[in-house]
């Protein structure tokens, strides 16, 4: 699949990605608010899934079945996500769905239709800053503006408190090692350290490049 095609682009695209606790979501919030457009955190729509799975008690290892409820799923990812009708967004952020979800992202059929629907949601809105583990890569590779964002272990896990730095090692691990779209610095991609600055210094280095 390729991106979508904007024929009069009215906004930027921005892709975000990085590990679990290095800023995305931080970052991605103030950068949209900057530049007065839309934000889409993926990593949100991949929790849903795993949320969806567990409910239904699917096991999130179960591609096939996972793939069934992703493709049935419906979510709705701004302020609140909400799946089917019901509002998850603290639900998404609990133990449970933070230990099933690299299982479903790793899904090859699970990952085909979100990337589907991310590019969906782009092309609608003719631009907005995107976040997640692969938009600069696979998703958005020719996005106006590619960010990869790290930070150290210690720094990462202090932000993931509530998952652990073994959780988030875990995680990191999983992530870089899948064979569907493994997290990775995309070409022409800019790295930045998040540990080192403040929000508001990320946000205006960033607007100088767009």
């Amino acid at each position: 699949m390729t991106s979508p095609t904007r024929e009069s682009p009215s906004h930027p695209v921005v892709a975000i990605d990085g590990p679990a606790g290095s800023g995305k979501s931080t970052l991605s919030r103030a950068l949209a608010a900057r530049l007065g457009i839309e934000r889409l955190d993926t990593g949100a729509m991949y929790r849903s899934v795993a949320w969806a799975a567990l409910r239904d008690q699917i096991d999130p290892s179960d591609l096939e079945a996972v793939a069934g409820v992703a493709q049935n799923l419906t979510i709705e990812v701004g302020d609140r996500v909400v799946a089917d009708g019901t509002d998850i967004t603290e639900a998404i952020r609990g133990p449970e769905v933070s230990a099933a979800v690299s299982a479903v992202a790793a899904n090859p059929a699970v990952r085909a239709v979100m990337v589907e629907r991310q590019r969906s949601w782009v092309s609608l809105r003719g631009g907005g800053v995107v976040e997640g583990r692969d938009i600069a890569s696979v998703v958005l590779p020719d996005a106006d503006l590619k960010l990869y964002l790290t930070a150290s272990p210690e720094v990462r896990a202090a932000r993931r408190s509530e998952e652990g730095a073994e959780a988030v090692a875990r995680r990191d691990r999983l992530d870089s090692t899948r064979a569907a779209s493994p997290l990775e610095v995309a070409d022409g991609a800019r790295v930045i350290d998040t540990g080192s600055n403040s929000v508001e210094q990320i946000v205006e280095e960033v607007l100088t490049w767009l």
